[in-house]
């Protein structure tokens, strides 16, 4: 299961890269309106970031000879702490041991044999999409026939299996270090279940060998994707010069020291220690303990729900969020303990992965979901609830849940108005409901929250009412809460709101995101994925609220406000920027070096020059970790040429495109480099062969529509704008350029047509408003060049130049 996007999903093909997005600079093109109807030739071509990467040309078949996994050996015990493997922690551990034996954990990765394979592999045979695998046994090896990188028929054997319930996967060992996810899973469920089947994890798609998302090419990419998680101590081993993989671990499941750290110190510390032990003494592991019947109580009076009276383990639960949650990774080396942000760049609150208010949407592993809820910001740890050497929730049922909320109150027929015993009875039917991924595994939404089937109206998010009540309506459920509850749940405010308007209603939500991001009310996710939301909307009226945001304790809050200083110019950046190039967390510093990547050293304060140089080394070794991702290539040329290294730049935009021939962001931004340079020529070469792979992209048609112009051929470049605009309705800067390129050839008619079209699909947006409030002008009519300005003050009501252009054409 990959972290990174959802198991089964395609990946997007391009995002705007922070320090390139012309769409950052909405907020600076108002009304005045003439600057915007510069010829199109002025235009830069769009860069791209690539969060999501995608896939590499599909591996070769297997040759006999397939080296193992290397298992990492011990270190000499004097230096750093070591792995020495769960067997030398059952002695002392003997219950915990015993818990973890038989878990998801403990199975997660095993060889494949005849006592870990669970599917059916006696000469079984499924058919999909027109090729039917079989599932048979040779000697001692369990084999599968399926298509291969060629699309042919090939004899696989059965390397490793990965997870245990509700699904089993399969690992095929292929050159070059690589083993491959099989995408036909075991469903381990009990028959009366609906388990006991092969089944197909994309059964809604049709991937033959040439899709990038072919079990055989990198998206299904074992050391890629889901390695990190299932097995201790995980070096990814890939080395860029061969694009081969020398993965090692030092255990293969997620055995004790995945979460405790290397324990060689705490073994030196047994071998000498005894009771009773100081209450200071950390045995050489950082504690990692629930202490919950410690820690909770209900206070007097008869409150409803019990109280924390002491510090929840934040450490504890990073030590899980590393895992769940649905995050890229900066550094494969975790402490146990640290934040997750010294690891791992966690994914915010936005589409397409959550749902407007939040909930869960694309597979997020519950960690983003779980910081949302109350119970985080009430102290409640992942250990209260789970067992963590078993996994095991510590009591079944409500029982859960009343260990800290009173029976009495919550779970009676009052508070849940369904009948005793039945499913609508059970807290988490209302307050976790689930869904599916990886089509069986149905998960719970950790955001733990109160059904609101009126937002479900007004940000067409889902409630857990019509989650069981699919034949009835919102409205229907919103009533029920009304009779039950009386009306005061309606207003209670949801931040849900301000995200939404967030990301549809453009700079109009600026305000609200600013405030929202400065709340100290709000969950640091939420306030973290508000400060994302305004970095396109970012200008230098914002600057003081990033810098305050730059001071929060949260660091995903720090993270966020860095890139709401990127646009600035880069003396603002330095004096924002530079002291967080020694913040104590690395994702914080990393962020900081990409932010002032392009600032010149003398510009550096000289006592930050070492930080500024440190920083910038954990950013390109993270970099070079991840070199395998397409779009981490991509993000390496961004850095070269914001360095002024174009060469670099050049070579890493090559490189993701030779990973993924169908990546459009390694086109594009290639492209780009090209043009940096005035090696039109190469440019669009460029964008040509990537056309010919991806014909409906409109990132792709759209830099070429911009190349084209620049060449001066004007109809060629309106065919390509055109398309982009078709291709891609949702990007009103596509349609914008399109229109002024309209405009350019002597139609305004037509482009004062296309941009009214574009204003009602995208109201909020200040270039369109500015293109038609200088069309209109141009075109004598006074009247709609006010009733668009007047709309941009609203957008942009401290705007002195909007107030002076609507004064202006008051007066006439």
């Amino acid at each position: 299961m990959t972290r990174r996007s959802r198991h089964g999903d395609r990946p997007p093909a391009a995002a705007p890269a922070a320090a390139a997005n012309p769409d950052r600079q909405r907020n600076r093109l108002w009304a005045a309106g003439l600057a915007l109807l510069l010829a199109v030739a002025a235009i830069a071509a769009v860069a791209f970031l690539a969060t999501l990467p995608k896939v590499v040309p599909a591996a070769s078949v297997p040759s006999p000879s397939v080296a193992p996994i290397a298992v990492s050996e011990p270190a000499p015990a004097s230096g750093p702490a070591t792995y020495v493997g769960a067997d030398s922690c059952k002695t002392c551990h003997q219950s915990e041991f015993a818990a973890w034996t038989g878990s998801h954990h403990q199975l997660a990765m095993q060889e494949a044999t005849a006592s870990t394979v669970l599917g059916n592999f006696a000469n079984t045979s499924f058919a999909y999409r027109g090729v039917e695998s079989r599932f048979f046994k040779s000697d001692d090896k369990f084999m599968v026939r399926t298509d291969g990188p060629d699309g042919k028929l090939v004899d696989y054997p059965i390397s490793y299996t990965f997870g245990v319930y509700p699904l089993q996967q399969y690992l095929i060992a292929f050159p070059g270090g690589r083993y491959q996810l099989l995408p036909i899973a075991w469903d381990t469920r009990p028959k009366g279940e609906g388990g006991q089947r092969w089944f197909h994890l994309y059964p809604d798609q049709k991937l033959d060998h040439k899709d990038p998302l072919h079990w055989t090419g990198i998206y299904q990419n074992w050391a890629l994707q889901c390695a990190e998680c299932h097995s201790t101590n995980l070096r990814k081993g890939y080395d860029a010069a061969s694009n081969t993989y020398q993965t090692t671990y030092s255990e293969i499941n997620v055995a004790c020291e995945s979460c405790h750290g290397p324990a060689s110190t705490h073994l030196a510390w047994a071998e000498k220690a005894k009771p009773p032990y100081a209450a200071h003494d950390d045995k050489g592991l950082p504690s990692l303990q629930s202490r919950w019947g410690e820690a909770w109580r209900f206070p007097a009076g008869g409150a409803r729900s019990a109280a924390r009276d002491q510090a929840p383990d934040h450490a504890g639960m990073n030590t899980c969020a590393a895992c769940h949650s649905r995050r890229s990774t900066l550094d494969e080396r975790r402490k146990a303990g640290a934040p997750l942000e010294d690891s791992h760049r966690l994914a915010m609150l936005t589409a397409p992965n959550y749902h407007a208010d939040g909930q869960q949407r694309e597979e997020v592993y519950v960690w983003g979901s779980f910081l949302q809820s109350k119970m985080y910001q009430r102290g409640v740890t992942c250990m209260d609830c789970h067992e963590p050497h078993s996994q095991k929730l510590r009591v079944e049922g409500n029982a859960l849940c009343t260990r800290c909320h009173q029976a009495s109150e919550f779970d009676v027929p009052k508070h849940h108005q369904h009948p005793v015993g039945g499913k609508g009875a059970q807290c988490v039917s209302c307050h976790m409901p689930t869904q599916n991924y990886m089509v069986i595994h149905a998960r719970p939404d950790h955001s733990l929250r109160i059904p609101r089937p009126d937002l479900s109206l007004s940000l067409g998010s889902p409630n857990a009412c019509n989650q069981c009540h699919t034949d009835k309506k919102p409205q229907w459920a919103a009533a029920a809460m009304d009779k039950w509850y009386g009306k005061a749940w309606r207003e209670r405010p949801h931040y849900g709101t301000i995200l939404h308007a967030g990301e549809t209603q453009g700079v109009r939500a600026l305000p609200g995101l600013l405030e929202l991001a400065s709340s100290p009310a709000a969950p640091a996710i939420v306030r973290a994925t508000a400060a994302t939301l305004a970095q396109p909307y970012a200008n230098p009226g914002t600057l003081q609220a990033a810098r305050a945001l730059l001071q929060d304790a949260d660091p995903s809050v720090r993270i966020a406000a860095l890139g709401m200083i990127a646009p600035v110019d880069a003396l603002n950046r330095v004096l924002s920027a530079s002291s967080l190039l020694s913040d104590p967390v690395r994702g914080v510093r990393i962020e900081a070096a990409r932010v002032l990547a392009d600032v010149p050293d003398s510009q550096i304060p000289a006592g930050r020059q070492a930080a500024r140089q440190a920083a910038l080394l954990e950013y390109e070794a993270s970099l070079e970790q991840e070199a395998d991702w397409p779009g981490v290539n991509v993000n390496r040329g961004n850095l070269r040429l914001r360095q002024g290294r174009v060469d670099e730049a050049v070579a890493a935009f090559q490189r993701a495109i030779a990973l993924d021939p169908v990546f459009a962001g390694g086109y594009v931004n290639l492209a780009d480099a090209w043009r940096q340079q005035g090696r039109d020529p190469e440019a669009e070469k460029v964008l040509r062969q990537g056309l010919a792979v991806l014909p409906r992209n409109a990132d792709l048609h759209h830099a070429l529509g911009l190349l084209l112009t620049r060449k001066g051929e004007s109809a060629a470049a309106l065919k390509e704008f055109a398309d982009a605009a078709r291709l891609s309705p949702d990007n009103a800067r596509y349609v914008y350029v399109e229109a002024i390129a309209v405009h350019s050839a002597g139609k305004p008619a037509d482009a004062l047509a296309l941009l009214r079209k574009a204003n009602q699909r995208h109201p909020n947006d200040l270039e369109i408003l500015s293109a038609l409030i200088s069309i209109s002008r141009e075109a004598g009519d006074q009247r709609a060049a006010l009733r668009y300005a007047r709309k941009a003050a609203e957008l942009l009501p401290d705007d002195q130049s909007v107030k002076q252009l609507v004064s202006e054409l008051e007066g006439r």
